[in-house]
């Protein structure tokens, strides 16, 4: 098991040209490669050369469509999603250039059958070597279910319901296999004891799935479970199902507050709050002297385009923010996507005296990821602190340019995490269950709250 003081780390990235930062494709250092294996196999060898836990491949079924009801303007100015291929593929061609690195990506169980998405990442388990994880989330955009041949989305409340028994489901197939089913005896012409192989036989609301999987149990039993709930619903969807969370919240007292609540809805549901990794996400800007930092920082923020960000905010909350002037502030608004992000923006456009403009300005500066700025001992001063106080167990390295950024963290970050004793200097575990602390896999979580 890892040092308890050990801080989780994970780079993360979408597989296309934009992740958080609006600014990235245009950066200078940015490499365009986006589509190609050499990129990404350089950015998955970096973070092993710095030790991190794993990689994070965000997705997205569908280009922005929601500001102003058109593709064009994302198209133009390369917003998020506009343009990226399929993580899970990403994650196959990363599982033969690394050899310790936790590899994690995105599907949506909207769009999805339980047995598919068990086949695939049983699948990736295996040739990996036990460093899968998926990060589970509903697909919340028109857009996204236009492109699956639906007219609108599912109601928000009503895709959490078909979450929980996909997971369910999910977790009946990976664990269709016993240990040891697999015999492979040439002598005795037994392949597989039938005796511990069973079928799941799963009749429900929104699935049936017979069973067996066809993929004998993987090496971490099933993969890392991530999620990212940040609405009331999706909070309690995480503190039952997720063994790690993404956040997003720029101020400490926002990560405070929603990681304390998660660790005790996760204790509700007779959960040991510590088998529960929270990891919000920031964007470093690191330099060998403080004012090389400020100065990558600044040049990176004149990169950023405000209506870009606007453009991605109304994809992640499937609202339309061009019907609303850009100097004005705007309060708290109901909207379909995701609710966690339209209640922060409220929030900080009120407490901050923000305008829409000055929301988009910040979203296309990284989609309100709190920028670490300074030397590498600066930025290990603020990670260190965070997690002393209660924030996090960890973080989510975003690149304001890619992969430049995860270079220049590795070189001058993590060396400074080491010396203090925060992160390891050699990978002791063999999956990323084991690199992470979380230890054997649990039954499945209770259904209904405890108490």
């Amino acid at each position: 098991m890892p040092d308890p003081r050990h801080i989780a780390l994970g780079g993360f990235l979408i597989a296309g040209a934009t992740t958080h930062s609006h600014a990235s494709w245009r950066h200078p250092r940015t490499s365009p490669g986006f589509l190609t294996a050499d990129y990404y196999k350089r950015v998955g060898q970096t973070l092993e050369r710095g030790k991190f836990d794993f990689l994070f491949l965000a997705d997205n079924f569908a280009a922005p469509r929601r500001y102003g009801n058109s593709v064009d303007e994302g198209l133009r100015r390369g917003t998020q999603s506009a343009a990226s291929i399929d993580p899970r593929i990403v994650l196959g061609l990363l599982a033969g250039a690394t050899e310790h690195l936790g590899l994690v990506a995105t599907t949506s169980v909207t769009y999805h059958t339980p047995f598919d998405i068990a086949r695939v990442y049983a699948s990736l388990d295996h040739l990996s070597g036990g460093r899968v994880g998926w990060n589970v989330v509903t697909s919340f955009a028109q857009a996204e279910a236009q492109n699956h041949g639906f007219t609108d989305h599912v109601e928000h409340d009503r895709r959490y319901d078909r979450a929980e028994e996909f997971l369910e489901v999910a977790y009946g197939l990976w664990d269709s296999w016993d240990e040891g089913a697999l015999v492979q005896d040439k002598t005795g012409n037994v392949f597989a004891d039938p005796a511990k192989v069973h079928e799941l036989a799963h009749e429900g609301e929104f699935f049936s799935a017979r069973g067996p999987l066809p993929i004998p149990r993987s090496p971490q039993r099933r993969p890392v479970i991530f999620q990212a709930g940040s609405s009331s619903r999706g909070r309690d969807y995480a503190a039952r199902w997720a063994e790690a969370i993404f956040i997003i919240d720029p101020t400490p007292e926002g990560r405070k507050a929603y990681y304390d609540d998660l660790k005790s809805r996760a204790s509700n549901f007779g959960r040991n709050p510590d088998d529960l990794k929270i990891l919000p996400a920031f964007e470093p800007f690191v330099g060998e002297t403080a004012s090389i930092a400020e100065e990558r920082h600044q040049v990176h923020n004149d990169l950023a385009d405000p209506v870009s960000g606007l453009i991605t905010l109304s994809n992640h909350t499937d609202y339309d923010f061009s019907q609303h002037a850009l100097d004005e502030p705007i309060g708290q608004i109901e909207v379909p996507g995701i609710q966690g992000l339209a209640e922060l923006v409220g929030r900080l456009s009120a407490s901050q005296g923000l305008t829409l403009r000055d929301i988009g300005q910040a979203y296309a500066e990284g989609v309100l990821l709190p920028h670490f700025v300074g030397t590498g001992a600066d930025i290990a001063d603020q990670i260190e602190a965070s997690v002393d106080n209660g924030e996090a167990d960890g973080w989510m390295v975003s690149p304001a340019y890619a992969p430049g950024a995860f270079e220049e963290f590795v070189d001058l970050v993590i060396p400074e995490l080491q010396r203090r004793g925060r992160l390891r200097t050699e990978y002791e575990g063999r999956t990323l269950r084991d690199n992470l602390g979380l230890g054997a896999p649990k039954d499945l979580p209770a259904v209904a709250l405890v108490g």
